[in-house]
């Protein structure tokens, strides 16, 4: 019988076991702090900051938000940046991706302190990630591997196929799962858009990990039975329903349900996951700063 993997329950169970951190640097004199930084008035992005202060209010992290004009020049952001950085109440702070189009992303990563870069995007993280000595591992990455280990799925010596080469999930991911760590030490293949024969690379593994945001890509038909499914992917189509649309993965999970052994469901699989991981390497990050020991899950 396949093993839906509830990423509700396992994020739960993380937020639970950050309470711990959480007061021993309380105890010591030092409240984690996470701030968001939101330029435009972007609909879902703003969705996403409400949810991420909710989740901050629930563990004890003190919140901060900062909304930038959509239409002032980039260095109002960078001002922004800058006066986070030097601000030692804040340990860790995102900047809320997409940007208006007249800010350049990759500068504005540039920007942020690497000690406080919490989605773990700086260019000096990236490289400690490639290292094998992460500093913050990425949040979304970092949840996939939660998952699995919650699901007591060991990637060591499996095939992981992941579906999607982004600097926010696929490349970061595949990093660490080929690490000799006991979260890793699988043989990885990343398929992209210029991919041939996507389905004889997907039927290829034990684990496929879908995070190339196309609605329901990957179907029964590209799965082995047994295969392990992580559905990455966040997609609204249009559905008559009350909103108008639904929202599905980047697996066409009724299909793909049948040949699995363990998958995720969108939504309340890896999304949950994303939060909670931004919420341990904010605690991570202000045990750095405060150089105080504390026992993350």
């Amino acid at each position: 019988m396949t093993e839906i993997i509830d990423g509700n329950a396992v994020a739960s169970d993380i937020r639970d076991d950050l309470t711990d951190a959480i007061e021993t640097l309380a105890d010591a004199g030092s409240r984690p702090g996470l701030a968001t930084v939101l330029m435009g008035d972007d609909p879902a992005s703003q969705t996403y900051v409400n949810m991420k202060q909710r989740d901050c209010e629930e563990v004890g992290i003190e919140s901060h938000h900062v909304d930038v004009d959509g239409d002032a020049p980039p260095e109002e952001l960078f001002d922004t940046i800058s006066d986070l950085n030097d601000n030692d109440d804040i340990h860790g702070y995102i900047v809320q991706a997409p940007v208006p189009d007249h800010v350049d992303y990759r500068n504005v990563i540039r920007r942020v302190d690497p000690i406080k870069d919490v989605d773990g995007f700086h260019p000096e993280n990236v490289g400690r990630l490639v290292a094998g000595d992460a500093r913050f591992r990425p949040c979304t990455p970092h949840g996939v591997q939660k998952l699995l280990e919650s699901a007591d799925i060991d990637p060591e010596g499996k095939d992981v196929t992941i579906v999607g080469r982004s600097d926010i999930v696929g490349k970061p991911l595949a990093n660490l799962l080929i690490q000799k760590a006991e979260d890793g030490n699988a043989t990885v293949t990343v398929c992209h858009s210029r991919t041939d024969d996507l389905a004889a690379k997907t039927r290829s593994a034990d684990i496929v990990v879908a995070a190339v945001g196309v609605p329901e890509l990957i179907d029964g038909s590209m799965l082995e039975d047994g295969t392990v499914v992580i559905d990455v992917g966040v997609n609204r189509v249009d559905a008559d329903t009350e909103k108008g649309y639904e929202l599905v993965g980047d697996v066409e999970f009724e299909s793909a349900e049948v040949k699995a052994s363990a998958i995720t469901p969108v939504p309340g699989g890896v999304g949950p996951m994303t939060r909670a991981m931004l919420l341990y390497n904010t605690v991570k990050a202000a045990s750095l700063q405060e150089d105080v020991v504390v026992e993350l899950p």
